[in-house]
């Protein structure tokens, strides 16, 4: 499950939470409000390459089950939870010159850790099998943040073929924990004509955990007053902006493209870094045997070792160096064919006179950047709008996590009030301890149709 990836939302025109996932999407109303704290909740996680299931399942040898999954992952693999809020979402359509305009905030939380298969190895088993063999401490890669994001969009018609958008943002950085460019290694050298058979070294150490907006939350022992200050006002901002767009080919195709997230966050207050670096090398202990009967003290050799250790490969946890994070960019794209009612009948009315159909079929490609590469998916849809009350759109999504994610999205719309309710890896309900992803979307809001 790719975390952010909204497919379930992509292009349903009717709900304005796809202008998020696409600034530039042909929209069918003419203004929305969203219901606080409600009119958008999503949550998701999900693993790559493992399941609960797969380590807890009943019966076997656990043991076992635990080292086949740690030499069946790689450092590729990883474990993600999304989450994300609207706190505020309204919108409104200019009379004059027909640009669509939505502002809002919304609070995120975004979690991506990658398996460290080396480190994971060497503590598990041990150096015994893997002499001359480097464990790299890249493998440790981590990124962890809670923000809070301003935003205001404007969705502008060019031509009855064309529609483009952007959307401004500004981002409230409330937790931030970065750990992704580490380096060095440690190995176990076979020495015959050394001073030891065997020789530790650790070589080009540069571990670093860089932290913002944590300390004062673990000194002060803040609580949720101090985290709702900063999701309104952060020290520690950024900027960024989204774009897209829709290009109609003719009366049932259309194309859609979108790039999400492109900003960064500059962490210079509450900071707190920790850090590991430098080289070692031992060759073991060598044993002295002092007079103690003279009076000569007995050698604390752990302790030695300690002190050599700490001597060249120096821990540091008072640092407050500023640093960057840049945003998980995101990228849509996607082809449509819709067929069956037309749903404007001969009105010119909604979504600037294009065809809007009963029935959409089609294809989107998504792509989210993250620390070690781009993770992508594909997802293939059908979406159709029963009557004015009821719509749904059915998805089948290939990524890494899965290769039989069905997801399924229900809207209805009472009046001008909206529900909506999407979901992922149904297929997986009868026992979600075997999903290696899982997620859920839904929302309360007012949306008012063009009269």
């Amino acid at each position: 499950m790719n975390a952010q990836n909204k497919q379930l939302l992509y292009n349903v025109d009717d709900l304005p939470q796809t202008l998020l996932s696409n600034p530039g999407a042909a929209i069918s109303f003419e203004k929305h409000i969203g219901i606080p704290l409600l009119s958008g909740i999503s949550l998701s996680a999900g693993s790559t390459g493992i399941s609960t299931y797969d380590i807890f399942q009943e019966g076997g040898d656990i043991n076992a089950r635990i080292r086949d999954a740690i030499f069946r992952l790689d450092n590729k693999d990883a474990f993600v939870v999304n989450q994300q809020l609207e706190i505020a979402s309204f919108g409104w359509k200019n009379k004059f010159n027909n640009n669509y305009y939505s502002a809002g905030l919304y609070q995120e939380t975004d979690v991506i850790a990658y398996f460290p298969k080396d480190i994971a190895v060497l503590g598990y088993e041990g150096n015994a099998n893997f002499l001359d063999t480097p464990f790299q401490f890249s493998d440790v890669s981590v990124a962890a943040e809670v923000i809070s994001v301003y935003h205001f969009g404007i969705n502008k018609e060019i031509s009855k073929k064309l529609r483009v958008g952007a959307r401004a943002k500004l981002y409230m950085s409330i937790i931030n924990i970065n750990s992704t460019d580490n380096e060095g290694f440690f190995i176990t050298r076979t020495t015959p004509d050394g001073p030891n058979f065997l020789q530790h070294q650790i070589q080009d150490a540069s571990v670093t955990a860089n932290t913002s907006g944590l300390r004062s939350f673990t000194d002060d022992n803040a609580g949720p007053g101090k985290a709702l200050g900063r999701a309104i006002v952060s020290n520690n901002v950024g900027v960024g902006f989204d774009i897209g767009g829709t290009y109609t080919f003719n009366r049932h195709w259309t194309a859609t493209a979108s790039i999400i997230d492109v900003g960064a966050i500059f962490h210079t207050k509450d900071l707190r870094n920790y850090k590991l670096s430098g080289n070692y090398t031992t060759d073991g202990i060598e044993l002295e045997f002092p007079d103690v009967l003279n009076g000569e003290e007995l050698t604390d050799y752990w302790q030695n070792l300690q002190d050599e250790f700490e001597e060249n490969i120096p821990y540091q946890d008072s640092l407050t160096n500023s640093y960057t994070t840049w945003r998980p960019t995101k990228i849509n794209a996607s082809v449509n064919r819709g067929f069956g009612r037309n749903l404007n009948g001969d009105c010119d009315c909604t979504n600037s006179g294009v065809d809007r159909y009963a029935t959409n079929v089609g294809i989107q490609l998504y792509g989210i950047k993250r620390p070690r590469g781009v993770q992508g998916a594909v997802t293939a849809y059908v979406d159709r709008t029963w009557n004015r009350f009821f719509r749904t759109k059915m998805t089948y999504t290939y990524d890494a996590f899965s290769n039989r994610n069905i997801g399924l999205l229900v809207s209805t719309k009472i009046n001008k009030f909206n529900v909506y309710l999407a979901t992922d890896n149904i297929l997986e309900y009868s026992n979600l301890a075997k999903a290696q992803s899982a997620s859920i979307q839904f929302g309360f809001q007012l949306i008012f149709d063009p009269k």
